[in-house]
């Protein structure tokens, strides 16, 4: 996420709702994307981004102005998004319960977008095996690309924690996948 003009900043801080609604307009996009790849389903995503809005309008008089503004942004959706999480773990849904997805029409071009999308339901799959802690350190690195400064920043991890962190989810996902891909498909993968 591009930092954000100072002058927005300064104007939203003194009480500026334009100028607040230009941060939001502008900031959107990330916030959504970071909110739904935590919590994989849009009106989740879209509740979290509305939420995160919400808690830095009423906090925008404390944001530092020495520290970026797209890390403490998305440090409060992460923050947000760790939390539905912890409060999902304990509800219990019963199979029966979930939805049968329908298949779409297949027309030209159609399988490739059908077979991005199921990447993506894996890849959304794999990151609900995580904690939320490491879910927010894998979707801040992989998919917002920040730094490892600003996750342990946003986050209140150590350079370590973090690294470990990270090799614990990718070594986590790697697990998941082999055990849900067949075994006939690993071993004929890896015949020459």
């Amino acid at each position: 996420m591009e930092e954000l003009n100072p002058y927005w900043l300064i104007q939203a801080q003194q009480g500026d709702d334009y100028a607040f609604a230009h941060i939001v307009e502008t900031c959107q996009r990330p916030v959504f994307s970071l909110c739904y790849r935590m919590l994989g389903n849009k009106e989740d995503a879209e509740d979290a981004a509305q939420e995160t809005f919400l808690r830095a309008y009423k906090s925008i008089k404390k944001y530092d102005k020495n520290r970026s503004f797209s890390t403490w942004l998305l440090s409060i959706a992460a923050h947000y998004c760790i939390d539905q999480i912890r409060k999902r773990r304990f509800k219990v849904v019963s199979i029966e319960e979930l939805p049968i997805p329908e298949l779409p029409d297949v027309q030209p071009g159609m399988d490739l977008k059908i077979s991005r999308n199921e990447e993506r339901k894996k890849v959304r799959e794999l990151l609900e095996h995580l904690n939320p802690t490491d879910r927010a350190c894998v979707v801040m690195y992989y998919w917002h690309d920040f730094s490892y400064d600003e996750i342990c920043q946003a986050l209140s991890l150590t350079p370590s924690a973090l690294k470990s962190r990270l090799h614990r989810a990718r070594r986590a996902m790697a697990n998941i996948w082999l055990e849900k891909v067949p075994n006939s498909l690993v071993a004929e993968r890896m015949a020459p």
